[in-house]
């Protein structure tokens, strides 16, 4: 994909890997014929947005169900542990039909506010609370210190290898989010970079050369983070009970 991102349209389809004449037309095309700059920063505030607001409630809530006692504690659990189960198509109308009625179609709040929701999260943090030695809050609870300070002082500056990996999978599931974005979104100003992709494919079916270029630059950010944040995803397997 990389290297035909390089050739030319004629030498797309040829039998060479490497490509025959070098050119940077296909990127040029892409960020200023068409508004894929946009669609990159759409992708971006969306899976930023989501991955912040993602981890201060999922951490919040991981907290409450590994180290809070209330009736009902496990009951909970196992009901959020449950939804696991339930795959995306199953959720996708009614989905729809709540966001339609909370006006939030067409909108960046319908784009950010459905996917903050992850079950997947909050079961890996748990795992990880699970693990952390109870002394360390009974020494802050005999100094004075409330829940939220403790959760705020001393559980989350122990959490930060798990909250980088989770970081990285929150980001990387919604910037290649495309099934739910499709769904909710008309508006051409408010398409995602996967969705951009997709509408290339369709406009653009003859000029492959520009289709892996739009990929390409696409699948940059991605693997930029994975390169950077990967001690942080084995490390959060390891310490989380996911052996």
């Amino acid at each position: 994909m990389v290297l035909s991102a390089f050739k030319t349209a004629g030498d797309i389809y040829g039998t060479s890997l490497l490509p025959p004449t070098w050119t940077l037309e296909n990127f040029r095309y892409v960020f200023t014929e068409v508004p894929f700059a946009r669609y990159m920063l759409n992708s971006l505030v969306v899976s930023a947005v989501v991955t912040v607001a993602a981890l201060l409630f999922h951490s919040m809530a991981a907290y409450a169900l590994a180290r809070l006692r209330f009736p009902g504690r496990e009951a909970v659990f196992l009901v959020i542990f449950s939804t696991l189960l339930v795959s995306l198509p199953v959720v996708l109308i009614p989905s729809f039909v709540v966001v339609r009625s909370l006006g939030m179609i067409d909108s960046y709040a319908g784009l950010i506010v459905p996917p903050i929701f992850s079950a997947f999260g909050i079961f890996l943090l748990r795992q990880f609370y699970l693990s952390l030695p109870a002394e360390l809050e009974e020494a802050a609870l005999v100094d004075g210190a409330g829940y939220w300070r403790i959760y705020w002082s001393v559980v989350l500056p122990l959490s930060r290898p798990i909250l980088a990996a989770l970081a990285v999978f929150f980001f990387l599931a919604n910037w290649n989010s495309f099934v739910w974005p499709l769904t909710i979104t008309a508006d051409p100003g408010l398409r995602v970079v996967q969705v951009g992709i997709s509408t290339f494919q369709q406009q653009y079916a003859s000029s492959q050369n520009y289709i892996v270029a739009a990929s390409t630059v696409a699948a940059l950010p991605t693997m930029l983070l994975f390169f950077f944040f990967q001690k942080q995803i084995t490390e959060s397997i390891k310490t989380s009970g996911l052996k």
